[in-house]
């Protein structure tokens, strides 16, 4: 569910407890609507995430590393600018609304304290991050809205800043209970209950309306008139909303097919067994959206490589498929040898203008006759020939097509391996390592020699420990697949690759001696889970000493071949590759 204002209510108490007389050492701005501020408090250092992001905005600790860009956003040198080495005073929610407020003690340019407050509105599309000075006029924000924009409220810089317009809707906690007697006895009988209470009340989402409603009438579709106790409804909601108050949360995450699907504060009846207990709302959140978010990010930044990757494999599947069709007819070209020895047979019975021969077929076991179709401009002679050429353009095309169909099928698998990559890559420079790759092989055009030589990006493969403390390097993208296993892996380290399945080299370094079974074990989870069989439960993974691997003479960035291997069948676990992984 979006980070509704009840939930946040439990993120922001959470945060406070944490946070509060923190001091802010640094500030970084990894994507246009996230902004993280390290902070220092109580002996102890924290990430703090604040995302304005339109599709999944919210605020919270984060452990995840993200790759900061070489030359920090405009709106992230106005925050160091203002609030490097702030303490913050308060961290507060708009009540009820998803609007988060920082008040910050920070120097001024003459080294006075003064007052900063930022202001996070997690509110969907219109979701943004404001600094506002003592006054309340806002010094910037992350996404500047004018009037061509909306009518309604303009954020720029200099301007008074105004909270977001309420809702037409009651506030819940503010109502007493005759009050919502009267609003419940008002209501129609055949409305549905969640209906009647996302209508009625805001700061409600849609599951937890749901959920009231299965608590008080035992199914989320309930209506009014089906319950036997409308007043249950009241009931709950009073109950939930004194839980609020109290800060009585429990961070529970939905799973359906062990996959996470939602998030909620409180144990949710509705969905039986299928939520999961989290140690904080952080901790929630961070693991929630990390998938999410790293897929968008190749999406945003990398969709011009997406797109020109997945054009030029659908062409080089298209053309594989007209070849296969030549193919399959030059596999009867010895009939047309057969025809034109039939014609020379028959030379005497032939006359020039006969677009037709019927004649006995000898060829026939049961000497059947046939019909073989003429040229009436050739004579006799040159149709007979005319067979024989077609018979020979077909045996060479034959062996053309096969060489084609090899060339086409090596290209069609290293395009689908690009694609595999991208869904690996974790930043720019990720991205960049890809586009001088696919520059390299010709799928992309070279920059103007205008712009001057391109500075060329290394990227570092994925570094983890196994249980017993073997290095483990798994690579991102063709080229550092090729850097690991050709140049940097010894040849008594282990080399590891899903079977048949594309996917990343994995080495385990050996340090010279011999591993030890878990070790095996937990790289080739390692391989399996970075692949494309990562949703599999068992997958194949070869494995071999480096020196067993080979890369073939002009083959494509990540191709190698190997004949002496092991397979182990492992199930991917993308909870081991967070737990070795070396951050």
């Amino acid at each position: 569910m979006p980070l509704d204002a009840l939930c946040l209510s439990g993120v922001v108490h959470e945060l406070s407890c944490v946070l509060t007389g923190s001091k802010l050492d640094k500030i970084y701005q990894p994507s246009r609507y996230e902004i993280i501020f390290a902070l220092r408090g109580a002996g102890k250092n924290v990430r703090l995430l604040l995302s304005a992001n339109p599709t999944h905005p919210r605020i919270h600790l984060t452990e995840l590393t993200r790759e900061n860009p070489d030359t920090p956003p405009m709106f992230c040198m106005l925050l160091r600018k203002h609030l490097t080495g702030a303490r913050l005073l308060e961290l507060r929610q708009v009540p009820l609304e998803r609007v988060v407020e920082l008040r910050l003690e920070a120097l001024n340019e003459l080294g006075d304290r003064v007052e900063r407050r930022l202001v996070l509105e997690a509110i969907g599309r219109r979701a943004n991050l404001l600094l506002l000075d003592e006054e309340g006029r806002i010094l910037d924000c992350i996404r500047r809205v004018d009037s061509d924009l909306t009518q309604e409220r303009v954020l720029q810089p200099g301007m008074l800043y105004r909270l977001p317009p309420v809702q037409d809707k009651r506030d819940p906690a503010a109502q007493d209970r005759d009050t919502l007697e009267t609003l419940l006895a008002q209501a129609p009988e055949e409305a549905q209950a969640d209906k009647w209470l996302l209508d009625t009340f805001r700061g409600l989402s849609p599951l937890v309306c749901r959920e009231l409603a299965c608590r008080a009438g035992g199914a989320t579709d309930v209506r009014l008139c089906q319950m036997p106790e409308k007043n249950r409804l009241l009931d709950e909601l009073e109950t939930l909303l004194g839980q609020v108050q109290a800060h009585q949360f429990t961070p529970v995450v939905l799973y359906r097919n062990e996959k996470p699907f939602d998030f909620t504060f409180f144990p949710a009846v509705q969905y039986g067994p299928a939520g999961r207990e989290a140690p904080s709302f952080s901790a929630l959140l961070d693991r929630f959206y990390e998938d999410r978010e790293a897929q968008e990010r190749v999406k945003q930044r990398g969709q011009d490589l997406v797109r020109g990757v997945t054009n030029a494999r659908d062409r080089t599947a298209r053309k594989l498929g007209l070849q296969e069709q030549e193919l399959e007819a030059t596999k009867n070209r010895d009939r047309l040898r057969e025809l034109g020895d039939i014609l020379t047979a028959n030379l005497h019975q032939m006359e020039r203008g006969m677009t037709c021969l019927r004649t006995a077929d000898f060829y026939d076991p049961e000497g059947k006759d046939v019909e073989i179709r003429l040229d009436p401009l050739l004579t006799p002679q040159q149709n007979a020939a005319k067979y024989y050429k077609d018979y020979n353009r077909a045996k060479t095309a034959e062996k053309m097509l096969n060489i084609q169909l090899e060339k086409g099928r090596r290209e069609l698998e290293y395009l689908n391996s690009v694609l595999e990559n991208l869904t690996l890559a974790e930043g720019e420079r990720d991205l960049q390592e890809i586009r001088q790759e696919l520059t390299d092989t010709g799928y992309l055009r070279r920059p103007s020699k205008a712009k001057g030589r391109e500075k060329r990006t290394t990227g570092k493969p994925m570094e983890f420990r196994s249980s017993s403390g073997l290095r483990i390097s798994v690579g991102k993208n063709n080229t550092q697949n090729d850097l690991l296993t050709t140049k940097l892996a010894f040849k008594s380290d282990i080399w590891f690759h899903t079977q048949k399945i594309h996917g990343s080299h994995v080495i385990l370094w050996t340090e010279g001696s011999q591993p030890d079974l878990q070790s095996l074990n937990e790289a080739a989870c390692l391989a399996a889970w970075f692949s494309q069989g990562k949703d599999s439960d068992r997958v194949p993974v070869d494995y071999t000493p480096v020196k067993y691997v080979k890369k073939p003479a002009g083959a494509r960035p990540g191709m190698v071949v190997y004949t002496t291997y092991e397979t182990a069948w492992v199930k991917p676990d993308g909870e081991l590759a967070k737990r070795l992984r070396v951050k």
